[in-house]
């Protein structure tokens, strides 16, 4: 390997140009509303742009004229997540009955900001030193086209379309319907201006301006929806001014801001990576579908999956736990409310199960496709029982294991019987849905399951990391029932686990190739692919200590370590494409995951190299903000991490993995019920020290700070209340592997 692929941004490297990766787009959010426009804040109606919301495009083509010319993009500002700011200027116009108005002689502005409705305010001024009338035409169309179909680039809509022009309201208001399927766009303009005439989808402002003189409007864009009508368009009356919504926004940004744990001390690049991941956690909260008061759900992506999740939704809380363990409390919640009662073949639902995705627009309506919820992930189950195991060591809260011990009850009987098919104790998955995901675990793309060949794996699956999740899974739920009383479901979960670890073993491990086998395929063989699957087994702590040391080093040969991070896939395999969704990418949650599991086996630096790799794309893409995945061509001296095409930017998890990669690094372990917390850093060199403030265990609000020298790591308690938690140097108990066979790493 070399020696530049082993460099993270903690050590000195080579010079690079000052480059920002990203797609050339911009993007506002806010939970499930989201904006998508290209560089100059325009939207095409034959492209992946528009407004969208629960799943439906209510915006397919926008843009700002001026006597029939396109203004002039100077900049593109990002005010937050959920705002930015364009600035324009003329070409050289040409009005009808006046003389021609030199290039730059106007400035124009519109600033655009996500909240409950799309507000943006539009400036234009005058400085061409002569009274001008200016004709300002602001062409828009609505398809409210399905996600889906969006996605897959099928550009058209399936029902009728209306529009409507209230000129004593300043308003336009486009509707649809589809069968029983119904959604409006209103178009609301606030500007005390001449009066804006309409035609042909277009609006236009003849405004007189003298000279420095500026027109303003303040306008709103509201999407409505089936509730909305039916309750006779109350969600539109009753809104707020635009003012008081945006204070309300920014209160509960100073909330979050203010209760999540706070890191300093740190260089720039990994204090604005923490910063720019703390605010996007806060972007994707999805107002609409809370669940329950001030309990926050977070959307797992932008723009394609501004939606609830199972999987992603559970593992976002499990990583944000660093910095906000009652976050998980929404995801626990709600999913427990759509836990599946019920067999229904079509959306893959049994008794138990938690569900994959949920899905608002026209399809599901329809149910042309199965996401009412659909429930096809083999995973979602397992995490969950994880993510509320995770959260009770951090707060230690007795009440949240009471509320919902039926619902992990169900969980654990749902693995048992309906995850384990055949009853070999393997967890396998198979849709039962004609319209069903053909593979159910994380990499759930339909080529992303491939044999040593290329070729596809046969049904039913077994991958390797499920059988690790079941095994951490269950560890996990007997110290939270035993603290329940129920000592003898708690043996039992024990002595479950500790018979899977053992065949698992025996099953997976391939001493030909000194690697674990990526899945068992239908005729349970293990399929040699060497794939990343294996390096969560770490996390989970399944994999044999005598076959760790073979596993680490598997995962770092040059073809799976990009130097950017672990390749989804090896390089050799004949299936390996760099730029594939699973098949050689690079994905920062799941680099996350084996992180904290190389850390949990102790080989330190490795997970440190993991860590490096990772905060190093993180400071080359655009915002300091990581994608949902990026290519997996190998890292030089002079390259730069390439964004997968259509990733999803931000995206929960991967937002997530920043917190989850500083806590491997920091070696932060809480156990609130004993009333402890294990730390036990090694910060990788070139950061010297940092410190974690409000970092909130059980009742206490603890600050730490971390420092480096000769190569040693120490921490000091700063400040705080430690309350009744006793912090312990070292790792926590349920770390105790054999360390023998990684000694001197």
């Amino acid at each position: 390997m070399s020696e530049d692929n082993q460099r993270h941004f903690t050590a000195p490297r080579k010079p690079l140009p000052e480059i920002r990766v990203g797609p050339p787009r911009l993007t506002i959010y806010r939970g499930s509303l989201v904006l998508v426009t290209d560089s100059a804040g325009e939207i095409e109606a034959n492209a992946e742009t528009g407004l969208f919301f629960r799943d439906s495009r209510f915006i397919s083509h926008l843009k700002v004229v001026i006597d029939g010319e396109k203004w002039l993009p100077i900049q593109s500002t990002p005010l937050r997540a959920n705002a930015h700011r364009l600035y324009f200027t003329n070409p050289e116009l040409h009005p009808l009955d006046e003389a021609p108005i030199p290039p730059q002689a106007l400035s124009f502005q519109i600033e655009r900001e996500a909240g409950d409705y799309l507000y943006e305010q539009l400036r234009l001024c005058n400085y061409s030193g002569r009274r001008l009338t200016l004709r300002l035409r602001v062409v828009i169309d609505s398809d409210f086209a399905d996600l889906f179909d969006v996605h897959s680039r099928r550009f058209f809509s399936r029902g009728t379309r209306d529009s409507y022009w209230d000129g004593e309201a300043r308003e336009l208001r486009i509707l649809y319907r589809s069968e029983d399927f119904k959604r409006a766009l209103l178009y609301r303009l606030g500007t005390d201006g001449p009066e804006p005439h309409f035609s042909n989808g277009q609006i236009l402002f003849e405004l007189p301006l003298g000279p420095g003189e500026c027109w303003e409007a303040r306008n709103a864009y509201v999407p409505l929806c089936d509730h909305d009508f039916a309750a006779g368009g109350a969600r539109l009356e009753a809104q707020k001014s635009r003012q008081a919504l945006a204070r309300a926004g920014a209160e509960e940004q100073d909330d979050w801001r203010s209760s999540a744990t706070k890191l300093a001390g740190a260089g720039y690049a990994l204090r604005t990576i923490f910063g720019q991941a703390v605010e996007d956690i806060w972007s994707l909260r999805m107002h609409e579908l809370d669940a329950v008061g001030e309990l926050w759900l977070p959307a797992a992506g932008v723009p394609w999956f501004a939606t609830l999740f199972g999987r992603d939704s559970l593992i976002v809380s499990l990583q944000c736990m660093l910095i906000s363990p009652p976050f998980a409390l929404g995801a626990l919640t709600k999913l427990a409310e759509l836990q599946a009662r019920e067999h229904d073949p079509y959306r893959d639902a049994e008794p138990g199960k938690i569900m994959h995705e949920i899905r608002y627009g026209e399809l599901a309506a329809r149910r042309l496709i199965p996401h009412t919820p659909y429930y096809g992930t083999a995973d979602a189950t397992i995490l969950y029982l994880i993510v509320l195991s995770e959260l009770f060591r951090w707060t230690g809260d007795k009440g949240v294991l009471e509320r919902l011990r039926e619902t992990a009850l169900a969980c654990l009987r749902w693995i048992d019987h309906y995850g384990d098919r055949d009853g070999d104790g393997f967890q396998e998955y198979q849709t039962r849905s004609p319209k069903g995901y053909y593979n159910q675990g994380w990499k759930d793309a339909s080529d992303a399951s491939v044999n040593a060949d290329g070729s596809p794996v046969k049904l039913p699956i077994a991958t390797c990391e499920l059988q690790g999740y079941v095994y951490d899974a269950k560890l996990r739920m007997a110290q939270a029932f035993e603290t329940l009383g129920e000592s003898a479901l708690a043996d039992r979960l024990r002595r479950q686990a500790e018979r899977l670890r053992r065949r698992f073993d025996q099953a997976f491990w391939l001493d030909q190739e000194g690697y674990i086998a990526y899945c068992l395929d239908g005729d349970k063989r293990p399929v040699a692919s060497v794939t990343s699957n294996p390096g969560q087994c770490l996390w989970s702590g399944i994999v044999e200590p005598r076959r760790v040391r073979a596993t680490v080093e598997r995962l770092f040969k040059e073809d799976m370590w990009s130097g950017w991070g672990i390749r989804t896939l090896s390089a050799g395999h004949p299936a390996y494409n760099p730029l594939e969704y699973q098949r050689g990418s690079v994905w920062p949650h799941d680099n996350g995951l084996i992180a904290a599991g190389l850390a949990a086996y102790g080989y330190r630096q490795a997970a440190n190299r993991v860590v490096g790799a990772i905060f190093d794309a993180a400071s080359m893409f655009e915002h300091f903000r990581l994608p949902e995945l990026f290519a997996g061509f190998p890292r030089d001296s002079e390259s730069c991490p390439v964004q997968y095409l259509q990733a999803n930017t931000p995206q929960a998890w991967a937002s997530g993995c920043v917190f989850h990669l500083v806590r491997t690094m920091l070696g932060v372990h809480p156990d609130a019920p004993r009333g402890k917390l294990y730390v036990d850093p090694t910060l990788p060199e070139g950061v010297d020290q940092l410190s974690l403030t409000d970092l909130q265990v059980g009742d206490s609000r603890l600050s730490l700070k971390f420092s480096r020298a000769a190569g040693k790591t120490k921490f000091d308690v700063i400040g705080g209340d430690p309350g009744k938690i006793t912090i312990e140097a070292g790792p926590p108990p349920w770390f105790a592997y054999d360390t023998a066979h990684h000694a001197g790493e």
